[in-house]
């Protein structure tokens, strides 16, 4: 009966044990980052989460072109600065136009326009998708030779930007509108390989699609002709993921088995916002094992002190 007692008591010692440790991992999981599980090179488990940070506070400028400009031809090239590391997309009339990544502080984006009056405004965005604030404001217009022809043949995307790793498809929805069919269209996917080119019978939704075999960051020039003469422009980014770059708390890149000074290091690939927290595992263990320790002191205290006292040792059994 005693033996049956005792295995009760420490089967209940046991859960309460477990309890707190699981408890106290959801805690420090929670404290560090929103995670979940990825597996490494190596066949270990660790844990990402996305850092969280505040958007871009400074604007994209304008300076080319200037306000009140008019044009015959297309495409146009935009000229400006940009916080460094930023996606700079540009809007006509509140239109997506295109996109390009911001290097050194500027930018430089060949655009299409709407026949008539355009309103061109940059945005920033950072790798988080948060936009920053709107540049200056900049009224050019565009003098169509083709005028009585119809509306002019458009393209844009609902993706300024898109990712895919080395090897594998990488597919990009464009709408085309406007204009009159067939369509050709050419893509120049900016890694060196000749243009995708293809014929589509109606405007609406296209998926372009293309396979790089190196890990970077590039242009994309997506060009439709109607069957009109007409010609559409649109500037896309495409991102080859590469594989997991181990950075210092300086951005530094460190040797495979170099650590991170004063902590943890960051590991992110082609400019993912991505931690992997290792250290909730690091300080759980040792608390679950001087949890267990402490409980069992107690248990065995109490049960000391209840003999002295001519009490039972299982009398809460």
């Amino acid at each position: 009966m005693k033996r049956a007692q005792l295995f009760a008591v420490r089967l209940k010692h046991y859960l309460l044990v477990a309890i707190v440790a699981i408890a106290a991992l959801f805690i420090v999981i929670g404290a560090a980052a929103p995670a979940s599980a990825q597996s490494t090179q190596d066949g270990s488990v660790g844990l990402t989460g996305t850092i969280s940070s505040p958007p871009p506070d400074t604007p994209a400028t304008i300076s080319i072109p200037s306000n009140g400009q008019s044009f015959t031809e297309l495409p146009i090239p935009v000229r400006g600065t940009c916080p460094d590391g930023t996606l700079v997309k540009l809007f006509k009339n509140n239109v997506f136009a295109g996109s390009v990544q911001c290097e050194n502080g500027s930018y430089e984006i060949s655009v299409d326009l709407f026949t008539g009056a355009n309103e061109l405004v940059a945005r920033v965005f950072d790798e988080l998708d948060q936009a920053g604030p709107d540049s200056n404001v900049v009224n050019v217009t565009f003098v169509d030779d083709r005028a009585g022809s119809g509306p002019r043949v458009s393209v844009t995307s609902n993706f300024a930007k898109r990712g895919a790793n080395p090897g594998q498809t990488l597919t990009w929805p464009i709408i085309i509108s406007g204009g009159s069919g067939p369509y050709a269209v050419s893509v120049d996917w900016g890694d060196g390989s000749s243009p995708d080119l293809q014929s589509v019978a109606f405007p609406g939704n296209l998926d372009i699609k293309h396979v790089y075999e190196q890990a970077g960051v590039y242009n994309v020039v997506v060009k439709v002709s109607d069957n009109n003469g007409g010609v559409a422009y649109l500037q896309l980014v495409a991102v080859a993921n590469g594989p997991l770059t181990q950075v210092g708390p300086n951005g530094e890149p460190l040797d495979e088995f170099q650590n991170a000074e004063g902590g943890g290091a960051t590991f992110f690939a082609s400019g993912s916002n991505t931690l992997l927290v290792w250290w909730p595992a690091t300080i759980t263990l040792p608390f679950v094992i001087t949890t267990f320790w402490l409980g069992k002191k107690h248990m065995v205290r109490v049960m000391k002190n209840r003999i002295a006292r001519g009490e039972h040792p299982f009398a809460d059994i």
